[in-house]
Protein backbone atom coordinates (compact mmCIF):
# COMPACT_ATOMS: atom_id res chain seq x y z
CA UNK A 1 0.00 0.00 0.00
CA UNK A 2 2.85 2.35 0.85
CA UNK A 3 4.50 1.67 -2.53
CA UNK A 4 1.27 2.47 -4.40
CA UNK A 5 0.85 5.64 -2.36
CA UNK A 6 4.36 6.78 -3.28
CA UNK A 7 3.83 5.80 -6.92
CA UNK A 8 0.70 7.91 -7.09
CA UNK A 9 2.11 10.90 -5.23
CA UNK A 10 2.42 14.30 -6.86
CA UNK A 11 6.06 14.35 -5.80
CA UNK A 12 6.86 11.28 -7.91
CA UNK A 13 4.72 12.38 -10.83
CA UNK A 14 6.34 15.80 -10.98
CA UNK A 15 9.82 14.34 -10.70
CA UNK A 16 9.00 11.59 -13.21
CA UNK A 17 7.73 14.02 -15.81
CA UNK A 18 10.74 16.29 -15.28
CA UNK A 19 13.17 13.40 -15.63
CA UNK A 20 11.33 12.15 -18.70
CA UNK A 21 11.50 15.55 -20.36
CA UNK A 22 15.16 15.95 -19.46
CA UNK A 23 15.90 12.41 -20.70
CA UNK A 24 14.16 13.13 -24.00
CA UNK A 25 16.05 16.40 -24.32
CA UNK A 26 19.32 14.62 -23.47
CA UNK A 27 18.67 11.83 -25.97
CA UNK A 28 17.75 14.37 -28.60
CA UNK A 29 20.91 16.36 -27.94
CA UNK A 30 23.08 13.21 -28.15
CA UNK A 31 21.46 12.18 -31.42
CA UNK A 32 21.75 15.70 -32.78
CA UNK A 33 25.42 15.83 -31.75
CA UNK A 34 26.04 12.52 -33.49
CA UNK A 35 24.41 13.74 -36.68
CA UNK A 36 26.45 16.94 -36.58
CA UNK A 37 29.70 15.02 -36.10
CA UNK A 38 28.82 12.58 -38.90
CA UNK A 39 27.99 15.50 -41.16
CA UNK A 40 31.37 17.04 -40.39
CA UNK A 41 33.10 13.74 -41.19
CA UNK A 42 31.28 13.55 -44.52
CA UNK A 43 32.04 17.21 -45.16
CA UNK A 44 35.75 16.68 -44.54
CA UNK A 45 35.78 13.58 -46.76
CA UNK A 46 33.84 15.38 -49.51
CA UNK A 47 36.32 18.25 -49.41
CA UNK A 48 39.20 15.81 -50.00
CA UNK A 49 37.30 14.08 -52.81
CA UNK A 50 36.48 17.44 -54.39
CA UNK A 51 40.17 18.36 -54.44
CA UNK A 52 40.98 15.14 -56.28
CA UNK A 53 38.26 15.81 -58.86
CA UNK A 54 39.69 19.30 -59.36
CA UNK A 55 43.18 17.83 -59.87
CA UNK A 56 41.75 15.37 -62.42
CA UNK A 57 40.13 18.19 -64.37
CA UNK A 58 43.32 20.22 -64.41
CA UNK A 59 45.25 17.15 -65.57
CA UNK A 60 42.66 16.31 -68.26
CA UNK A 61 42.63 19.90 -69.55
CA UNK A 62 46.33 19.48 -70.41
CA UNK A 63 46.09 16.71 -73.06
CA UNK A 64 49.85 16.06 -73.00
CA UNK A 65 51.22 12.92 -71.44
CA UNK A 66 54.06 14.04 -69.09
CA UNK A 67 55.99 10.84 -69.74
CA UNK A 68 55.95 11.12 -73.57
CA UNK A 69 55.26 14.81 -74.11
CA UNK A 70 52.60 13.76 -76.62
CA UNK A 71 48.81 13.97 -76.48
CA UNK A 72 47.02 11.11 -74.76
CA UNK A 73 45.94 8.59 -77.35
CA UNK A 74 42.80 7.58 -75.43
CA UNK A 75 41.04 7.92 -72.10
CA UNK A 76 42.66 4.74 -70.80
CA UNK A 77 46.11 6.33 -71.03
CA UNK A 78 44.88 9.53 -69.34
CA UNK A 79 43.40 7.64 -66.40
CA UNK A 80 46.48 5.46 -65.98
CA UNK A 81 48.78 8.48 -65.96
CA UNK A 82 46.60 10.24 -63.38
CA UNK A 83 46.46 7.19 -61.09
CA UNK A 84 50.22 6.74 -61.27
CA UNK A 85 50.86 10.27 -60.04
CA UNK A 86 48.17 10.19 -57.30
CA UNK A 87 48.97 9.16 -53.74
CA UNK A 88 45.88 7.95 -51.84
CA UNK A 89 45.41 8.34 -48.09
CA UNK A 90 45.66 5.42 -45.69
CA UNK A 91 41.91 4.69 -45.80
CA UNK A 92 41.42 5.65 -49.45
CA UNK A 93 41.44 3.78 -52.74
CA UNK A 94 41.18 4.86 -56.39
CA UNK A 95 39.77 3.14 -59.44
CA UNK A 96 39.53 3.79 -63.18
CA UNK A 97 36.75 2.44 -65.39
CA UNK A 98 36.43 2.55 -69.16
CA UNK A 99 33.02 1.88 -70.69
CA UNK A 100 31.83 0.51 -67.35
CA UNK A 101 34.68 -1.97 -66.82
CA UNK A 102 37.48 -1.52 -64.26
CA UNK A 103 40.87 -1.16 -65.91
CA UNK A 104 43.17 0.28 -63.25
CA UNK A 105 43.25 0.65 -59.50
CA UNK A 106 45.28 3.02 -57.41
CA UNK A 107 48.67 2.13 -55.97
CA UNK A 108 49.04 0.58 -52.52
CA UNK A 109 45.48 -0.73 -52.40
CA UNK A 110 45.15 -3.62 -49.89
CA UNK A 111 43.40 -6.71 -51.29
CA UNK A 112 40.54 -6.46 -48.81
CA UNK A 113 39.83 -2.92 -50.01
CA UNK A 114 39.75 -3.64 -53.70
CA UNK A 115 36.62 -2.27 -55.33
CA UNK A 116 37.26 -3.53 -58.86
CA UNK A 117 36.06 -6.97 -57.82
CA UNK A 118 32.79 -5.74 -56.23
CA UNK A 119 29.99 -5.77 -58.87
CA UNK A 120 27.62 -3.79 -56.64
CA UNK A 121 30.15 -1.02 -56.17
CA UNK A 122 30.97 -0.94 -59.92
CA UNK A 123 27.26 -0.65 -60.74
CA UNK A 124 26.86 2.20 -58.25
CA UNK A 125 29.82 4.08 -59.76
CA UNK A 126 28.59 3.73 -63.33
CA UNK A 127 24.99 4.66 -62.45
CA UNK A 128 26.00 7.77 -60.54
CA UNK A 129 27.61 9.48 -63.60
CA UNK A 130 24.70 8.95 -65.96
CA UNK A 131 24.07 12.71 -65.89
CA UNK A 132 27.63 13.45 -67.11
CA UNK A 133 28.56 15.31 -63.89
CA UNK A 134 30.67 14.23 -60.89
CA UNK A 135 28.55 12.52 -58.27
CA UNK A 136 29.03 11.84 -54.55
CA UNK A 137 27.54 8.88 -52.75
CA UNK A 138 27.82 6.05 -50.23
CA UNK A 139 27.99 2.36 -50.91
CA UNK A 140 28.25 -0.65 -48.63
CA UNK A 141 31.10 -3.04 -49.57
CA UNK A 142 32.51 -6.19 -47.94
CA UNK A 143 35.34 -4.00 -46.65
CA UNK A 144 32.96 -1.51 -45.05
CA UNK A 145 31.08 1.71 -45.73
CA UNK A 146 32.56 3.76 -48.58
CA UNK A 147 32.13 7.43 -49.35
CA UNK A 148 33.05 8.04 -52.99
CA UNK A 149 33.11 10.49 -55.85
CA UNK A 150 32.74 9.34 -59.46
CA UNK A 151 33.80 11.77 -62.21
CA UNK A 152 33.28 11.11 -65.96
CA UNK A 153 36.37 11.61 -68.20
CA UNK A 154 36.65 11.83 -72.02
CA UNK A 155 39.46 12.47 -74.47
CA UNK A 156 38.46 14.70 -77.38
CA UNK A 157 37.96 12.72 -80.56
CA UNK A 158 37.68 9.37 -78.80
CA UNK A 159 34.39 7.49 -78.16
CA UNK A 160 35.40 5.79 -74.89
CA UNK A 161 33.72 6.85 -71.63
CA UNK A 162 36.11 6.90 -68.70
CA UNK A 163 35.20 7.14 -65.01
CA UNK A 164 37.54 8.18 -62.23
CA UNK A 165 36.53 6.91 -58.80
CA UNK A 166 38.03 8.03 -55.50
CA UNK A 167 36.62 6.23 -52.46
CA UNK A 168 37.23 6.68 -48.74
CA UNK A 169 36.42 3.99 -46.17
CA UNK A 170 34.62 5.98 -43.47
CA UNK A 171 33.85 3.18 -41.02
CA UNK A 172 36.65 4.21 -38.72
CA UNK A 173 35.71 7.89 -38.56
CA UNK A 174 32.04 7.06 -38.10
CA UNK A 175 32.87 4.52 -35.40
CA UNK A 176 34.73 7.23 -33.54
CA UNK A 177 31.66 9.46 -33.77
CA UNK A 178 29.46 6.66 -32.42
CA UNK A 179 31.86 6.17 -29.53
CA UNK A 180 31.69 9.87 -28.67
CA UNK A 181 27.88 9.68 -28.77
CA UNK A 182 27.89 6.66 -26.45
CA UNK A 183 30.15 8.44 -23.98
CA UNK A 184 27.89 11.50 -24.03
CA UNK A 185 24.85 9.30 -23.47
CA UNK A 186 26.39 7.41 -20.55
CA UNK A 187 27.65 10.56 -18.88
CA UNK A 188 24.39 12.41 -19.50
CA UNK A 189 22.13 9.67 -18.18
CA UNK A 190 24.42 9.13 -15.21
CA UNK A 191 24.08 12.82 -14.39
CA UNK A 192 20.32 12.44 -14.90
CA UNK A 193 20.21 9.68 -12.30
CA UNK A 194 22.10 11.84 -9.80
CA UNK A 195 19.79 14.75 -10.61
CA UNK A 196 16.80 12.45 -10.07
CA UNK A 197 17.92 11.59 -6.54
CA UNK A 198 18.63 15.23 -5.76
CA UNK A 199 15.33 16.24 -7.36
CA UNK A 200 13.46 13.73 -5.20
CA UNK A 201 14.88 15.33 -2.07
CA UNK A 202 14.29 18.88 -3.31
CA UNK A 203 10.74 18.05 -4.45
CA UNK A 204 10.01 16.63 -1.01
CA UNK A 205 11.18 19.85 0.60
CA UNK A 206 9.27 22.05 -1.84
CA UNK A 207 6.06 20.01 -1.52
CA UNK A 208 6.25 19.82 2.27
CA UNK A 209 3.65 22.62 2.65
CA UNK A 210 1.30 20.67 0.37
CA UNK A 211 1.58 17.62 2.62
CA UNK A 212 0.98 19.87 5.61
CA UNK A 213 -2.14 21.22 3.89
CA UNK A 214 -3.34 17.65 3.34
CA UNK A 215 -2.66 16.63 6.93
CA UNK A 216 -4.32 19.78 8.22
CA UNK A 217 -7.37 19.13 6.02
CA UNK A 218 -7.57 15.57 7.33
CA UNK A 219 -7.33 16.73 10.93
CA UNK A 220 -9.98 19.43 10.62
CA UNK A 221 -13.32 18.65 12.19
CA UNK A 222 -16.41 20.71 12.79
CA UNK A 223 -15.40 21.24 16.39
CA UNK A 224 -11.75 22.12 15.71
CA UNK A 225 -10.99 24.58 12.93
CA UNK A 226 -8.01 26.14 14.68
CA UNK A 227 -5.29 24.32 12.71
CA UNK A 228 -3.22 26.49 10.38
CA UNK A 229 -0.41 25.86 7.91
CA UNK A 230 2.93 27.38 8.98
CA UNK A 231 4.38 29.46 6.15
CA UNK A 232 8.16 29.37 5.72
CA UNK A 233 10.32 32.46 5.47
CA UNK A 234 13.18 33.13 3.10
CA UNK A 235 16.58 33.52 4.63
CA UNK A 236 17.08 36.78 2.78
CA UNK A 237 14.78 38.88 0.65
CA UNK A 238 16.38 41.99 -0.83
CA UNK A 239 18.72 42.34 2.07
CA UNK A 240 16.23 41.43 4.77
CA UNK A 241 13.98 38.70 5.97
CA UNK A 242 10.62 38.37 4.27
CA UNK A 243 7.82 35.92 3.76
CA UNK A 244 8.15 33.54 0.84
CA UNK A 245 6.05 34.43 -2.21
CA UNK A 246 6.21 31.21 -4.23
CA UNK A 247 3.15 29.27 -5.36
CA UNK A 248 3.31 26.79 -2.47
CA UNK A 249 3.43 29.57 0.11
CA UNK A 250 0.53 31.30 -1.63
CA UNK A 251 -1.38 28.01 -1.50
CA UNK A 252 -0.74 27.81 2.24
CA UNK A 253 -1.90 31.40 2.70
CA UNK A 254 -5.02 30.74 0.65
CA UNK A 255 -5.75 27.59 2.65
CA UNK A 256 -5.26 29.44 5.94
CA UNK A 257 -7.58 32.18 4.72
CA UNK A 258 -10.17 29.55 3.82
CA UNK A 259 -9.85 28.06 7.30
CA UNK A 260 -10.33 31.51 8.82
CA UNK A 261 -13.52 31.98 6.83
CA UNK A 262 -14.73 28.48 7.66
CA UNK A 263 -14.06 28.96 11.35
CA UNK A 264 -15.91 32.26 11.32
CA UNK A 265 -18.78 30.76 9.32
CA UNK A 266 -19.08 27.78 11.67
CA UNK A 267 -19.00 30.06 14.70
CA UNK A 268 -21.67 32.27 13.15
CA UNK A 269 -23.74 29.23 12.24
CA UNK A 270 -23.51 27.77 15.73
CA UNK A 271 -24.48 31.09 17.30
CA UNK A 272 -27.33 31.46 14.82
CA UNK A 273 -28.65 27.97 15.50
CA UNK A 274 -28.36 28.47 19.25
CA UNK A 275 -30.19 31.81 19.11
CA UNK A 276 -32.85 30.47 16.74
CA UNK A 277 -33.43 27.49 19.00
CA UNK A 278 -33.71 29.75 22.02
CA UNK A 279 -36.15 32.09 20.28
CA UNK A 280 -38.34 29.24 19.04
CA UNK A 281 -38.25 27.50 22.41
CA UNK A 282 -39.84 30.48 24.20
CA UNK A 283 -43.20 30.51 22.33
CA UNK A 284 -43.30 26.72 22.38
CA UNK A 285 -42.88 26.77 26.16
CA UNK A 286 -45.61 29.39 26.51
CA UNK A 287 -48.00 27.42 24.31
CA UNK A 288 -47.27 24.18 26.14
CA UNK A 289 -47.72 25.75 29.57
CA UNK A 290 -51.07 27.34 28.73
CA UNK A 291 -52.36 24.19 27.05
CA UNK A 292 -51.42 22.09 30.08
CA UNK A 293 -53.32 24.49 32.37
CA UNK A 294 -56.28 24.83 30.03
CA UNK A 295 -59.56 24.43 31.95
CA UNK A 296 -63.20 24.12 31.00
CA UNK A 297 -64.08 27.78 31.42
CA UNK A 298 -65.11 29.20 27.99
CA UNK A 299 -63.56 32.61 28.69
CA UNK A 300 -60.30 30.99 29.74
CA UNK A 301 -60.32 28.82 26.62
CA UNK A 302 -60.92 31.84 24.40
CA UNK A 303 -58.09 33.76 26.07
CA UNK A 304 -55.73 30.79 25.81
CA UNK A 305 -56.68 30.25 22.16
CA UNK A 306 -55.93 33.89 21.35
CA UNK A 307 -52.58 33.69 23.14
CA UNK A 308 -51.62 30.44 21.40
CA UNK A 309 -52.54 31.86 17.99
CA UNK A 310 -50.49 34.97 18.74
CA UNK A 311 -47.46 32.89 19.68
CA UNK A 312 -47.90 30.73 16.58
CA UNK A 313 -48.05 33.88 14.47
CA UNK A 314 -44.82 35.06 16.06
CA UNK A 315 -43.16 31.71 15.33
CA UNK A 316 -44.41 31.86 11.74
CA UNK A 317 -43.00 35.36 11.29
CA UNK A 318 -39.68 34.24 12.74
CA UNK A 319 -39.49 31.29 10.33
CA UNK A 320 -40.34 33.62 7.43
CA UNK A 321 -37.57 35.96 8.54
CA UNK A 322 -35.06 33.12 8.68
CA UNK A 323 -36.09 32.01 5.19
CA UNK A 324 -35.67 35.57 3.92
CA UNK A 325 -32.16 35.76 5.37
CA UNK A 326 -31.29 32.42 3.80
CA UNK A 327 -32.66 33.48 0.40
CA UNK A 328 -30.71 36.75 0.57
CA UNK A 329 -27.53 34.83 -0.22
CA UNK A 330 -28.99 33.29 -3.38
CA UNK A 331 -28.33 34.88 -6.80
CA UNK A 332 -32.06 34.96 -7.63
CA UNK A 333 -32.99 36.83 -4.44
CA UNK A 334 -33.49 40.09 -6.34
CA UNK A 335 -35.48 40.91 -9.45
CA UNK A 336 -33.85 44.15 -10.49
CA UNK A 337 -35.50 46.84 -12.54
CA UNK A 338 -35.02 50.59 -12.96
CA UNK A 339 -36.73 52.36 -10.05
CA UNK A 340 -37.42 56.09 -10.03
CA UNK A 341 -36.24 57.51 -6.72
CA UNK A 342 -38.92 60.21 -6.58
CA UNK A 343 -41.86 57.89 -7.34
CA UNK A 344 -40.57 55.25 -4.94
CA UNK A 345 -40.18 57.78 -2.13
CA UNK A 346 -43.71 59.10 -2.63
CA UNK A 347 -45.18 55.57 -2.64
CA UNK A 348 -43.20 54.65 0.46
CA UNK A 349 -44.46 57.72 2.29
CA UNK A 350 -48.08 56.84 1.52
CA UNK A 351 -47.59 53.25 2.72
CA UNK A 352 -45.73 54.29 5.87
CA UNK A 353 -48.56 56.58 6.99
CA UNK A 354 -50.72 53.46 7.47
CA UNK A 355 -48.37 51.96 10.05
CA UNK A 356 -49.23 54.02 13.13
CA UNK A 357 -50.66 57.41 14.15
CA UNK A 358 -47.50 59.51 13.95
CA UNK A 359 -46.63 62.92 12.58
CA UNK A 360 -45.36 61.61 9.23
CA UNK A 361 -43.24 64.07 7.25
CA UNK A 362 -41.65 63.95 3.81
CA UNK A 363 -38.22 65.54 4.09
CA UNK A 364 -37.05 65.44 0.49
CA UNK A 365 -37.39 63.63 -2.83
CA UNK A 366 -34.35 62.78 -4.93
CA UNK A 367 -34.40 62.81 -8.73
CA UNK A 368 -32.74 59.81 -10.39
CA UNK A 369 -32.98 56.08 -10.93
CA UNK A 370 -31.57 53.01 -9.20
CA UNK A 371 -31.40 49.41 -10.41
CA UNK A 372 -33.19 47.57 -7.62
CA UNK A 373 -35.85 45.07 -6.67
CA UNK A 374 -38.77 47.38 -5.92
CA UNK A 375 -40.51 44.95 -3.56
CA UNK A 376 -37.37 44.14 -1.57
CA UNK A 377 -36.45 47.82 -1.35
CA UNK A 378 -39.98 48.59 -0.12
CA UNK A 379 -39.64 45.74 2.38
CA UNK A 380 -36.42 47.20 3.79
CA UNK A 381 -37.65 50.79 4.03
CA UNK A 382 -41.01 49.70 5.50
CA UNK A 383 -39.13 47.83 8.20
CA UNK A 384 -37.17 50.96 9.06
CA UNK A 385 -40.42 52.95 9.19
CA UNK A 386 -42.07 50.30 11.38
CA UNK A 387 -39.03 50.33 13.63
CA UNK A 388 -39.44 54.09 14.05
CA UNK A 389 -43.09 53.71 15.09
CA UNK A 390 -42.17 51.31 17.87
CA UNK A 391 -39.80 53.83 19.46
CA UNK A 392 -42.05 56.87 19.28
CA UNK A 393 -45.41 57.86 20.78
CA UNK A 394 -48.58 58.83 19.00
CA UNK A 395 -48.11 62.22 17.35
CA UNK A 396 -44.30 62.10 17.43
CA UNK A 397 -42.64 63.17 14.15
CA UNK A 398 -41.16 60.55 11.80
CA UNK A 399 -39.45 61.77 8.64
CA UNK A 400 -39.02 59.86 5.38
CA UNK A 401 -36.91 61.21 2.55
CA UNK A 402 -34.49 60.54 -0.27
CA UNK A 403 -31.64 62.37 -1.94
CA UNK A 404 -29.36 61.89 -4.90
CA UNK A 405 -25.78 63.06 -4.55
CA UNK A 406 -22.90 62.14 -6.81
CA UNK A 407 -23.33 58.54 -7.88
CA UNK A 408 -25.52 57.34 -5.03
CA UNK A 409 -29.13 57.52 -3.95
CA UNK A 410 -29.93 57.66 -0.24
CA UNK A 411 -33.21 56.76 1.47
CA UNK A 412 -33.69 57.54 5.14
CA UNK A 413 -36.11 57.30 8.03
CA UNK A 414 -35.65 59.67 10.98
CA UNK A 415 -37.54 59.41 14.27
CA UNK A 416 -37.64 61.45 17.46
CA UNK A 417 -37.19 58.51 19.81
CA UNK A 418 -34.46 57.90 22.39
CA UNK A 419 -31.87 57.04 19.72
CA UNK A 420 -29.34 54.23 19.50
CA UNK A 421 -26.52 53.74 21.97
CA UNK A 422 -23.13 54.14 20.20
CA UNK A 423 -21.98 50.74 21.44
CA UNK A 424 -24.98 49.08 19.77
CA UNK A 425 -24.91 50.77 16.36
CA UNK A 426 -22.95 47.98 14.71
CA UNK A 427 -24.61 45.12 16.58
CA UNK A 428 -28.19 46.09 15.86
CA UNK A 429 -27.79 44.79 12.29
CA UNK A 430 -26.71 41.34 13.47
CA UNK A 431 -29.07 38.39 13.82
CA UNK A 432 -30.54 37.92 17.30
CA UNK A 433 -28.46 40.77 18.71
CA UNK A 434 -28.85 41.51 22.43
CA UNK A 435 -27.45 44.23 24.64
CA UNK A 436 -28.26 46.99 27.13
CA UNK A 437 -30.33 50.02 26.20
CA UNK A 438 -31.54 53.16 27.99
CA UNK A 439 -35.16 53.84 28.91
CA UNK A 440 -36.77 57.24 28.98
CA UNK A 441 -37.66 58.90 32.23
CA UNK A 442 -40.79 57.59 33.89
CA UNK A 443 -40.36 53.96 32.91
CA UNK A 444 -40.07 51.25 35.52
CA UNK A 445 -36.56 50.09 34.71
CA UNK A 446 -33.45 51.83 33.51
CA UNK A 447 -32.01 48.81 31.69
CA UNK A 448 -33.32 45.64 30.13
CA UNK A 449 -32.09 42.96 27.80
CA UNK A 450 -31.63 44.09 24.23
CA UNK A 451 -35.02 43.69 22.46
CA UNK A 452 -35.44 41.92 19.18
CA UNK A 453 -36.40 43.33 15.82
CA UNK A 454 -39.47 42.45 13.77
CA UNK A 455 -39.87 40.91 10.37
CA UNK A 456 -39.93 43.41 7.53
CA UNK A 457 -43.47 44.25 6.62
CA UNK A 458 -44.81 42.72 9.85
CA UNK A 459 -45.46 45.65 12.17
CA UNK A 460 -45.42 45.12 15.86
CA UNK A 461 -43.27 42.01 15.83
CA UNK A 462 -40.30 43.61 17.55
CA UNK A 463 -37.92 46.52 17.83
CA UNK A 464 -34.19 47.01 17.42
CA UNK A 465 -31.57 46.70 20.15
CA UNK A 466 -30.16 49.80 21.66
CA UNK A 467 -33.46 51.68 21.28
CA UNK A 468 -35.72 52.73 24.18
CA UNK A 469 -39.37 51.79 24.31
CA UNK A 470 -41.94 54.54 24.38
CA UNK A 471 -43.38 55.37 27.75
CA UNK A 472 -46.37 53.33 28.66
CA UNK A 473 -45.43 50.19 26.70
CA UNK A 474 -44.68 46.89 28.22
CA UNK A 475 -41.58 46.17 26.17
CA UNK A 476 -42.38 43.92 23.23
CA UNK A 477 -39.63 41.58 22.18
CA UNK A 478 -39.34 40.46 18.55
CA UNK A 479 -37.08 37.94 16.89
CA UNK A 480 -34.22 40.38 16.37
CA UNK A 481 -34.12 39.72 12.62
CA UNK A 482 -35.61 42.87 11.10
CA UNK A 483 -32.49 45.00 10.80
CA UNK A 484 -30.50 41.93 9.80
CA UNK A 485 -32.85 41.53 6.83
CA UNK A 486 -32.52 45.24 6.01
CA UNK A 487 -28.76 44.84 5.91
CA UNK A 488 -29.08 41.67 3.80
CA UNK A 489 -31.31 43.46 1.26
CA UNK A 490 -28.91 46.41 1.11
CA UNK A 491 -25.92 44.10 0.65
CA UNK A 492 -27.73 42.16 -2.09
CA UNK A 493 -28.14 45.47 -3.95
CA UNK A 494 -24.47 46.31 -3.41
CA UNK A 495 -25.43 49.07 -0.99
CA UNK A 496 -25.11 49.87 2.69
CA UNK A 497 -27.31 50.73 5.66
CA UNK A 498 -26.23 52.70 8.71
CA UNK A 499 -27.65 54.50 11.72
CA UNK A 500 -26.69 57.95 12.98
CA UNK A 501 -27.88 60.27 15.72
CA UNK A 502 -27.13 61.07 19.32
CA UNK A 503 -28.76 59.19 22.24
CA UNK A 504 -31.90 61.00 23.35
CA UNK A 505 -32.19 62.93 20.08
CA UNK A 506 -33.66 60.29 17.80
CA UNK A 507 -32.07 58.12 15.15
CA UNK A 508 -31.69 58.22 11.37
CA UNK A 509 -31.45 54.98 9.42
CA UNK A 510 -30.01 55.54 5.91
CA UNK A 511 -29.99 53.02 3.07
CA UNK A 512 -27.63 53.93 0.21
CA UNK A 513 -27.63 52.43 -3.31
CA UNK A 514 -25.67 53.15 -6.47
CA UNK A 515 -27.41 55.16 -9.19
CA UNK A 516 -28.38 53.56 -12.48
CA UNK A 517 -27.16 56.72 -14.25
CA UNK A 518 -25.09 59.65 -13.06
CA UNK A 519 -27.14 62.52 -14.46
CA UNK A 520 -29.31 62.94 -11.38
CA UNK A 521 -29.74 66.22 -9.53
CA UNK A 522 -29.51 66.90 -5.84
CA UNK A 523 -32.82 66.64 -4.04
CA UNK A 524 -34.80 69.47 -2.48
CA UNK A 525 -37.46 69.14 0.24
CA UNK A 526 -40.88 68.70 -1.25
CA UNK A 527 -44.16 68.56 0.66
CA UNK A 528 -46.70 66.02 -0.60
CA UNK A 529 -50.12 67.11 -1.67
CA UNK A 530 -52.65 67.10 1.14
CA UNK A 531 -50.22 67.76 3.97
CA UNK A 532 -47.54 65.72 5.72
CA UNK A 533 -49.42 64.61 8.80
CA UNK A 534 -51.92 61.76 8.84
CA UNK A 535 -54.86 62.07 11.21
CA UNK A 536 -54.72 59.57 14.02
CA UNK A 537 -57.98 57.94 13.05
CA UNK A 538 -57.11 57.54 9.34
CA UNK A 539 -55.92 54.15 8.18
CA UNK A 540 -55.35 54.26 4.38
CA UNK A 541 -54.24 51.21 2.50
CA UNK A 542 -50.47 50.87 2.85
CA UNK A 543 -50.06 49.02 -0.42
CA UNK A 544 -48.14 45.80 -1.04
CA UNK A 545 -45.36 44.99 1.37
CA UNK A 546 -46.77 47.07 4.26
CA UNK A 547 -49.90 45.70 5.99
CA UNK A 548 -52.44 47.83 7.72
CA UNK A 549 -51.87 48.60 11.36
CA UNK A 550 -54.16 46.73 13.70
CA UNK A 551 -54.57 45.97 17.36
CA UNK A 552 -51.88 43.32 17.26
CA UNK A 553 -49.44 45.88 15.84
CA UNK A 554 -49.81 48.47 18.57
CA UNK A 555 -47.48 48.88 21.52
CA UNK A 556 -50.16 47.70 23.91
CA UNK A 557 -47.98 45.33 25.90
CA UNK A 558 -50.15 42.32 25.22
CA UNK A 559 -47.42 40.34 23.50
CA UNK A 560 -45.29 38.40 25.98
Amino acid sequence: MRIWAVAGSARLRILGWQLLLVALALAGSVLASREVLLARVDERVDQGLARQVAELRRFANTPIDPSTARPFPDVRALLRAHLERSIPDRNQTMLALVDGAPVFRGPETPPYRRLDTDPAAIHAFVSSVASGQPSYGDVRTPAGEVRYVAAPVRVPGRPEQGIFVSAVFVDRERAEVDEVARVLGVVGFGALAVAGVAGWLVAGRVLAPVRMVRRAAQSITETDLSRRIPIGRRARSRGGRGAARDEISELARTFNGMLDRLEEAFATQRAFVDDAGHELRTPITIIRGHLELLGDDPDERAETTALVLDELDRMSRMVDDLLTLAKAERPDFLRREPVEVAAFTADLFVKARALAPRDWRLDGVGQGRVLADRQRLTQAMAQLAQNATQHTRAGDPITIGSAVTGRAARFWVTDSGPGVAPADRARIFERFARGALPRPAGTASARRSLPRHSRIGSPGSGDDPGRAEPAGTAGNAGAGLGLAIVRAIAAAHGGTVQVTGEPGEGATFTLELALLDHGARDSRPREPAGGATRPDDAEPDAGPGVPRAGPADRDDGRRP
